[in-house]
């Protein structure tokens, strides 16, 4: 089996760069990883190379379209989410400032978490741990968050 290695890290000039590793990170919630990324290319063609306005004001009809197009991850619900969630971006970005002043309003990483989770679908812990460390936010070791994951299982 191939060694994990931690993604990328990116520096965001966008907000399209926000929604696209957190994309990345709802079309990888339960499914492996490599397939994700093998089909990274078409998605990104498909998503309107996550240019955050186009994505959403994606209509109905067009998340249908999406939804038998066989350059993405044909999950409907996984689609909307997305189009959801660039929606959020762009509201966040206008409340805070900017979308980076949004993710650093709360006191701390846990919190930050909850509220990703709260404000985004199809983010889970996991999937908000990536998002935070590709786009270069603070975030425990992994050996740290996968501790405090490890003691909150057991409770």
């Amino acid at each position: 089996m191939p060694e994990m290695t931690a993604p990328q890290q990116i520096e965001p000039k966008s907000l399209g760069d926000y929604l696209e590793v957190m994309s990345k990170a709802v079309f990888q919630s339960g499914m492996s990883w490599c397939v994700v990324n093998a089909k990274w290319p078409t998605i990104r063609e498909a998503m309107c190379e996550f240019d955050v306005h186009a994505v959403a004001t994606l209509s109905e009809d067009d998340l249908e379209e999406l939804a038998q197009d066989t350059r993405v991850i044909r999950n409907r619900r996984k689609l909307a989410a997305i189009v959801g969630n660039a929606q959020r971006i762009i509201d966040l970005d206008e409340e805070h400032g900017s979308f980076k002043d949004y993710l650093r309003s709360h006191a701390d990483f846990d919190a930050t978490v909850k509220n990703l989770r709260k404000q985004f679908k199809f983010l889970g812990e996991t999937g908000c741990y990536v998002f935070l460390y590709v786009v270069g936010e603070e975030v425990p070791s992994h050996e740290e968050w996968q501790a405090s994951r490890d003691a909150k299982s057991r409770r």
